[in-house]
């Protein structure tokens, strides 16, 4: 019996995952789990919430916790990490053992477009940011995760991304 698939996606905040996973999923008739709304609906509380009041290191095991929890879906579907889910805690190694790894990789201005329309408020890591801050903030946090989005199976490059260039790769990344 074939291991039923199981897409992840990984990249920068506002790199369109939980957008993209959504018509990804829907294309491919799968679930699709967005990582942040399944940790808030187990929790019972916000991501921002479990920031200001336990710290990023509680979050980060209880992100830990969720993925596994996930990953172990005996269905195939689409998942949306955060952006920083692959970075901690061997979450890339274990998303590459379970999962096929898809790394969206959307240039800096334009994550920074799409903040600048009202996204960044509801990020805990960029609230209270000026735009300057921002991009800096950005520019940081891509020169130290890179490494570890490099590490997926697929990297699909571009401001906008369309579901069928996914789909083509994955047929490929099978074939091979």
């Amino acid at each position: 019996m074939r291991n039923p698939l199981k897409i992840v996606l990984v990249g920068m905040p506002g790199s369109g995952k939980s957008t993209f996973g959504r018509k990804l999923a829907k294309e491919l008739n799968f679930a699709f789990i967005d990582l942040d709304h399944l940790i808030e609906n187990e929790e019972g509380r916000e991501i921002k919430d479990i920031f200001t009041n336990e710290g990023e290191g509680v979050f980060r095991q209880l992100e830990t916790k969720y993925l596994n929890i996930a990953l172990d879906n005996v269905e195939g579907f689409v998942l949306s990490t955060g952006g920083g889910t692959p970075c901690f805690n061997d979450n890339m190694d274990l998303i590459n053992q379970k999962g096929v790894s898809v790394y969206l990789d959307v240039p800096i201005n334009e994550i920074f477009r799409r903040f600048s329309m009202d996204m960044a408020g509801d990020r805990p890591m960029f609230a209270g940011l000026s735009s300057g801050e921002i991009t800096l903030k950005l520019k940081d946090l891509l020169a130290s995760r890179e490494q570890y989005y490099d590490q997926a199976k697929i990297k699909l490059s571009g401001e906008d991304i369309p579901t069928e260039l996914l789909v083509s790769e994955l047929l490929t990344f099978f074939r091979n």
